[in-house]
């Protein structure tokens, strides 16, 4: 078969870049404050570069993100952005105003750029303008269908396409929302969305003679009436692959490492399945995985054109799935493991550990070793790197030689 598209994964802190590359990511892209849509980034310059350089040393590629829409204060500030760029060194800058594409011709012309999907790029006609520019690929709006994917891919089969797979949906068109900026100054371009479509709303009419506000009375399904379901395009994912992207986007700026591992994961797996056997392809495993994680629901966007209300969760803005990360391993010794918590565990609980290109190893949690004094407890919260110490002999048999730091785990809640 044809060349399989890159997988390409969110990285917000450097534990999420060794994650990412853990898992398998092709690719990973991240960004920096002020200069993106990262202003709520946990991942300084030097983190970046830390990053960059582990992806590099693993043979993986870095996209930074500088898709800001700029006004005149930010272009007086790009010395400070050239620094940052020629220290990071990073294998493309993906963007989406045409004065900064301007600007990173100019300064950097050798270096590879990616037209963000906040360019809302929806036709051949806008992907041949931005090649014509000097863009190597266009990451396509998320409102793109297959089939006028398939009819941008014929009509340009020499410009790298990008699509998103698997993440959060806006409901503004691209992500270009005014809601939170307007109500309380975070603007959603520079990563500070307050998600106020994920908010529960009250209808209150005035009356104009009175003054006086009278609630509306709505039923279950009247409340959150703008909270998309999450992107989830797996159960389709072989139709996807045939159409021929260059790269896959998981969304996540700002998620942990144990969302980014598993939807990391989920996608390299099945992309592998799929190249061993198109025919055959069962995307029902991965998928199973992908449910494990906390989500909103799962839709396919504009897969197949115009969503309908299937696509929106009008009860709750909570996650639906009945699992939540567990921890992580950070050290792994040849009579156990150390596990730092990212939820509370007691003990009898049952942590699931996800490999890396294998089976899921359960394990049912006899006692509770505190790693900071060694003492048993019946229960430990997360924070503050609690982690527990957690002895070879536990597993038996099922002690695996792909433990190792950066390991994810999960629980049932």
């Amino acid at each position: 078969m044809k060349k399989l598209p890159e997988l390409l994964a969110p990285a917000g802190t450097l534990d999420a870049f060794k994650t990412a590359i853990l898992y398998g990511a092709d690719a990973i892209y991240a960004g920096l404050p002020n200069f993106s849509m990262r202003a709520r980034a946990k991942i300084d310059v030097d983190g970046v570069r830390a990053g960059i350089d582990l992806a590099h040393s693993a043979g993986r590629q870095v996209f930074l993100a500088f898709n800001l829409f700029a006004h005149d204060y930010d272009m007086a500030n790009m010395d400070a952005v050239r620094r940052a760029i020629e220290y990071l060194s990073p294998d493309a800058l993906i963007i989406a105003d045409a004065g900064v594409m301007a600007w990173v011709r100019e300064n950097f012309p050798d270096l590879p750029i990616h037209i963000s999907t906040q360019a809302n790029i929806c036709s051949a006609a806008s992907v041949k303008f931005w090649a014509a520019a000097g863009a190597t690929r266009c990451v396509l709006a998320r409102e793109v269908s297959l089939r006028e994917f398939e009819s941008i891919r014929a009509a340009c089969p020499d410009v790298g396409l990008e699509i998103f797979v698997h993440g959060a949906m806006c409901m503004a068109y691209s992500g270009r929302c005014l809601l939170s900026n307007f109500m309380l100054n975070r603007n959603a371009n520079r990563g500070a969305c307050a998600q106020m479509c994920r908010w529960g709303y009250d209808v209150i009419l005035r009356d104009k003679n009175t003054g006086i506000d009278m609630q509306i009375t709505e039923d279950a399904r009247g409340a959150y009436i703008m909270n998309s379901r999450d992107l989830c395009l797996m159960p389709r994912l072989a139709d996807v692959l045939k159409a021929r992207p260059d790269s896959l986007k998981i969304e996540g700026r700002n998620r942990s490492e144990y969302y980014v591992g598993s939807v990391v994961r989920a996608y390299r797996n099945a992309i592998d399945d799929y190249a061993k056997n198109p025919d055959a392809f069962d995307p029902a495993p991965y998928m199973a995985d992908l449910e494990k994680l906390e989500s909103r629901g799962f839709t396919l966007g504009f897969l197949d054109g115009a969503p309908d209300a299937s696509a929106h969760n009008y009860e709750s803005a909570r996650s639906v799935s009945e699992f939540h990360a567990a921890g992580v391993i950070t050290a792994v010794r040849d009579d156990a493991i150390v596990f730092e918590l990212r939820n509370a565990l007691h003990v009898g609980d049952t942590v699931h550990f996800i490999l890396p290109y294998g089976d899921t190893v359960s394990i049912e949690l006899p006692q509770l070793i505190n790693a900071k004094n060694g003492e048993n407890v019946s229960a430990l919260a997360a924070g503050q790197s609690n982690a527990i110490i957690i002895p070879r002999t536990w597993f038996g048999q099922n002690w695996s030689d792909k433990f190792a730091p950066f390991v994810l785990a999960y629980k049932h809640k």
